[in-house]
């Protein structure tokens, strides 16, 4: 006579809903995302449809050092939120400062391209096709870091005035969501227009 363990029942723990913030951020990732394959299908469409020149060849120089400062930027964010977690305040605000540091080096980064193609190459928006759609989707993308570091910005004065404690990190992951999205579309930004462009 074969004798059966008796297992006691899983509990299951009740679903819940996602935050509101969660999900309303999650939505606008989806809108962006949808603005930003709008204006990459545009860049790819016209490629090497410019009557004049200059060509992407001509001109583009592979910006790895700004990339690099934006990807690393990724990384101290979601850093700086795991020490807020854990009530190192300090880690944190040096963390969200250094976020802040790279992301606005590679605004800065940007900008300095955009004048050395402006002044010393001669490509401008109105120049040719290549002009136009470069100048859209990485003003684009420079608009939406704009944001984010506004954003930053914003949590960094508040934090540096002792008003950012644990109970606000669940809404600067949400916030830092946003910031990720900014680092991966620049990864298809940069793999379009700066490898496969040119």
């Amino acid at each position: 006579m074969s004798s059966t363990v008796l297992t006691p029942p899983q509990i299951e723990s009740p679903w819940t809903l996602p935050s509101r913030g969660r999900v309303g951020m999650f939505s606008l990732i989806a809108a962006e995302s949808a603005i930003f394959t709008i204006f990459v299908v545009a860049y790819v469409f016209y490629l090497g449809k410019s009557i004049s020149g200059p060509t992407p060849r001509d001109v583009l120089e592979l910006p790895i050092f700004n990339t690099a400062c934006l990807l690393l930027s990724s990384l101290t964010i979601h850093f700086a939120i795991s020490a807020l977690r854990k009530g190192k305040s300090g880690a944190f605000v040096g963390l969200w400062a250094l976020t802040f540091l790279l992301g606005a080096i590679f605004l800065v980064g940007t900008g300095r391209e955009w004048h050395h193609l402006i002044y010393d190459k001669g490509l401008t928006i109105q120049t040719n096709l290549f002009g136009t759609t470069y100048y859209s989707l990485v003003g684009l993308h420079a608009f939406h870091v704009i944001v984010g570091l506004t954003g930053i910005l914003i949590v960094l004065a508040f934090a540096l005035a002792g008003q950012v404690k644990e109970e606000h990190s669940d809404r600067l992951d949400v916030f830092s969501l946003y910031w990720h999205f900014v680092d991966t579309v620049w990864v298809v930004v940069f793999l379009v227009v700066y490898v496969i462009g040119r």
